[in-house]
């Protein structure tokens, strides 16, 4: 570990840490439009599949497929990010999620909804894993100062969360109108509209920030630098929580719960959105323990218990008790998002942030495209409880080996 050095930097020249600033205002509001959207598509997905007459294997493969997409798209950002103006990339990336919310629309066959996963921003893991989060990162903490930096990316996470968690009830929407003689299918093309349009709002606000071009330094730098080590170590311990992650991704969770419990699509967009409130209010936990305890530990020691309450829900013989084991697990397993993002941003330099955003982002989204199938085929070999047991496993072993390799590189801020 004797190459792991935090890295240090002059703060002098960042603007003081203020949510009344415009840009971060544009960027969490946008967020929060865009995971709205996400939160509706993760719910309603399978359940638009199945009626599709699709296999467990079928949606698992097409889930797996848009987090490839989501990876390639995130790789190239990555690569040529600290090149361009940040808001032009956003903009791209908010027409790129209008558009996919209109093939969704209009689509029915598997091989288009196949092409459709690939090259669109359909999210099936229900947070926020796109394009845009690099890009929005790096905006995050350019515009603010290194002692609010976690506080701004839990309150950035926050209202991501929370607006994913009123999209999850608003999956409920297909049914009511279906009640009113709507035919259900009918009903979930409606939402996948809607989806379009906040894609579309999404990008108007993003029209709104001022230009965002790379400083000097970044435009002639290479996309890593110094911090190379740190950020390939970071990556291949992230790629394996999201393998494991990719198995009980919030589709994957919604189809099991459809077909272990016969949840209504109603119970489940319920159930989602408290699952949804409680992570978002994890956020702002997670920030006030970090500064008690270190980002490192706040990560891990939180993560544990949320892996154990997976598997004790996989195993659970009713449906309140499973519930409420998976409710324990969303109070506790998302405190490491703020905290990794915070931490990734903190143990670079400025020049290597969307890089390390990127590159950090894209193994987690290439390891988690693999599992969904996985998961698929073991569902469809009726040993329904396997996927969430093997990611909770795994999820505890990516959190030993975090602590172990992690624990003594710190953040300016705890130096």
């Amino acid at each position: 570990m004797s190459e792991l050095r935090p890295v240090k930097e002059s703060f002098a020249s960042k603007p003081a840490a203020s949510w009344m600033n415009e840009t971060l205002r544009l960027v969490i509001w946008a967020r929060g439009l865009r995971d709205f959207g996400d939160g509706f598509v993760a719910v309603l997905l399978p359940l638009y599949l199945v009626r599709l007459g699709f296999s467990p294997f079928e949606i698992g493969v097409l889930a797996g497929t848009a987090l490839l997409g989501s990876a390639l798209l995130t790789l190239v950002i990555g690569l040529i990010g600290n090149r361009y103006d940040a808001r032009d990339l956003l903009i791209i990336a908010a027409t790129l999620a209008a558009a996919t919310g209109v093939a969704l629309s209009i689509v029915d066959s598997y091989a288009l909804l196949l092409v459709v996963a690939f090259i669109g921003s359909v999210n099936p893991s229900g947070g926020s894993a796109s394009a845009f989060v690099p890009i929005e990162h790096a905006v995050l903490t350019r515009q603010t100062a290194a002692a609010a930096r976690t506080s701004a990316f839990a309150r950035y996470s926050l209202v991501g969360g929370l607006a994913a968690a009123g999209g999850a009830l608003a999956a409920s929407l297909p049914e009511i109108l279906t009640r009113m003689g709507w035919p259900e299918l009918l009903g979930v093309k409606v939402m996948f509209a809607v989806y379009a349009m906040l894609g579309l709002v999404g990008g108007l606000l993003y029209v709104r920030m001022i230009p965002m071009p790379p400083s000097s330094q970044s435009s002639h730098s290479s996309s890593l630098g110094p911090s190379r080590a740190i950020v390939y170590k970071l990556a291949a311990l992230f790629s394996l929580d999201a393998f494991a992650g990719g198995f009980v991704i919030q589709s994957l969770l919604a189809l099991w719960l459809f077909e272990r419990f016969d949840l209504s699509l109603a119970a489940a967009g319920l159930f989602f959105f408290w699952s949804g409130i409680l992570s978002a209010f994890s956020y702002p936990v997670a920030a006030w323990l970090s500064r008690r305890f270190g980002l490192v530990n706040t990560m891990v020691f939180t993560h544990i218990p949320s892996s154990l309450c997976l598997i004790l829900a996989a195993l659970a013989p009713s449906l309140p008790l499973a519930l409420s084991l998976l409710l324990v697990r969303a109070g506790l397993s998302q405190m490491d998002v703020p905290t990794r993002s915070s931490y990734v941003m903190a143990v670079v330099t400025e020049p290597e942030r969307t890089a390390a955003a990127s590159l950090t982002s894209i193994p987690r989204n290439l390891a988690a495209s693999l599992s969904p199938a996985l998961a698929g085929a073991l569902f469809s070999l009726s040993w329904a409880a396997s996927p969430l047991i093997i990611c909770g496993a795994l999820k505890v072993a990516y959190d030993i080996l975090l602590l172990n390799q992690f624990r003594r590189l710190k953040p300016p801020e705890e130096c």
